[in-house]
């Protein structure tokens, strides 16, 4: 790596966009292509004022769009180099045409995809909305709780995607402005170390080996087109046995611990509430609460999206009799993404509790500790029951009339 950059001391104070750009840094980019959008624009901003100051060897490309960011990934993956980008919302909304073309092409691109809520209205703060649209685009999808995982597992995600049993891009989501703006002390890799662990780069199929000749972007139409897509999706579950393997690495070198499926007060749980990003650090106090009270409650996160950890959490959930699932995104017309993801999980599992939908958030919308605290003791009720305390679905924290919506 370039000799003038920085040397990082043990501990530093970033928020979510600085522990990705640094994450980016250390992992030694040959290219990164952007266009800036809240709340992701510190990401690139940051990694630019690097090149700036020269220390990264790499290129920093700025574009006319987030399709065109995406579009650059693309060719410079496939000319053989180590690529990142990041975006939020209607940039990523933008770019899905891309994803497609990056995970068919399997090329190992990283995404630093800071969630925000999708317009109309236009909204800058954080939901999920971008993180669900992406979700079955061929993507590796990570969702990060803090700051420090962000930066964790920005760098696994390049020993990911890049394993040569892998070779897809990576999308490690994290809250808008709830993480990606709120700064935290920050357990940092050196320089060397965090780069030795990410590893040098291995080209596959690099349309520069000129040695090799290769086609990217071919057409298939019904001859080959079914056998890729298989293969595609073949890799990506076979990914699961590398996801472990680079957490158990990781934690080899950090101490710190990554699952797939992040669980807690879970032991002894009859009620427990599903959720991804940082309603899972604030769920942790309201079940050390509700524990005081002999109430034992649990909190699930699917760590990883995609591919969906679909056993795991059917077996975390076998002996709980109420279970709340919460989606930080407008369902358009249906239940949640999570609930019908948890639903599915649960069909063919002997386990039966009672499932209902939360919406909540939306727009950036707070999870607080109170309203936590009544989901909780409406699992409470459930459980006692056998049945729902009202309806499958129902929106909370919002004004106005109650939202509730299908009725069991």
């Amino acid at each position: 790596m370039n000799s003038k950059i920085m040397d990082i001391k043990k501990i530093e104070v970033w928020d979510g966009n600085m522990a990705a750009s640094q994450a980016f840094r250390q992992a030694d980019i040959d290219v990164v292509a952007a266009y800036p959008i809240t709340p992701s624009t510190p990401v690139v901003e940051n990694y630019a004022t690097f090149e700036a100051n020269g220390y990264i060897d790499g290129e920093f490309v700025m574009v006319e769009s987030e399709h065109a960011a995406m579009s650059a990934c693309v060719g410079a993956a496939a000319a053989g180099g180590r690529v990142a980008t990041a975006t939020s919302s209607q940039g990523f909304a933008l770019m899905v045409e891309v994803l497609y073309q990056a995970a068919g092409m399997r090329l190992p691109i990283v995404l630093a995809q800071v969630n925000r809520a999708l317009a109309a209205p236009l909204n800058v703060n954080g939901d999920h909305s971008d993180m669900y649209l992406g979700r079955d685009s061929g993507w590796i999808n990570v969702s990060t709780f803090s700051p420090q995982e962000v930066y964790d597992l920005t760098l696994c995600a390049f020993k990911i995607a890049e394993h040569l049993d892998v070779r897809l891009p990576v999308n490690i989501n994290q809250d808008g402005f709830m993480s990606s703006h709120t700064a935290q002390n920050i357990r940092t890799l050196d320089d060397k170390t965090a780069c030795d662990f990410v590893g040098p780069y291995k080209a596959v199929n690099a349309m520069l080996d000129f040695s090799k000749p290769v086609t990217h972007g071919v057409q298939t139409e019904e001859d080959w087109h079914f056998e890729h897509k298989a293969k595609q999706h073949n890799a990506i579950m076979r990914s699961v046995k590398v996801i472990d393997a680079v957490f158990a690495e990781f934690k080899a070198l950090t101490g710190r611990e990554y699952k797939r499926v992040e669980s807690y007060g879970m032991e002894d749980a009859e009620i427990a509430i599903v959720a991804f990003g940082t309603t899972y650090e604030t769920a942790k106090i309201v079940v050390d609460n509700l524990k005081k009270e002999g109430i034992n409650a649990g909190i699930i996160a699917p760590r990883i999206f995609r591919p969906f950890p679909l056993e795991e959490l059917a077996a975390q959930l076998q002996n709980v009799k109420a279970v709340a699932c919460l989606d930080r995104s407008a369902p358009g017309g249906t239940v949640g993404a999570l609930y019908n993801e948890i639903a599915g999980a649960l069909f063919n599992s002997p386990a039966r509790p009672v499932l209902s939908n939360v919406i909540y958030g939306l727009g950036g919308r707070d999870m607080t500790v109170s309203v936590l605290t009544g989901i909780y003791k409406d699992l409470v009720k459930e459980a006692a029951t056998g049945k729902l305390n009202g309806t499958i679905q129902r929106f909370v924290g919002v004004r106005g009339p109650e939202l509730n919506y299908y009725n069991a």
